[in-house]
């Protein structure tokens, strides 16, 4: 009866509305476009970060060390 991911999504949107109301639904869906965005963004700064530091692995410099106290 549910098979598809387009069934799933009718069922969500539905339950949606009855939950929440209809006036809600698009701060919720602002919310979660933003915090996905966000989410990506941090991914790919990430990503930079692990390949400049293997960057620096590979060339044989070694990473900063903190100060000892």
């Amino acid at each position: 009866m549910f098979d598809s991911i387009d069934d799933w999504l009718i069922i969500a949107v539905v339950a949606g509305i009855l939950f929440w109301g209809s006036s809600k639904i698009p701060q919720l869906a602002h919310s979660l476009g933003r915090s996905v965005g966000e989410f990506k963004k941090g991914r790919v700064e990430s990503e930079r970060e692990l390949q400049a530091d293997q960057a620096r692995a590979a060339s044989g410099a070694s990473a900063p060390t903190p100060p000892s106290h």
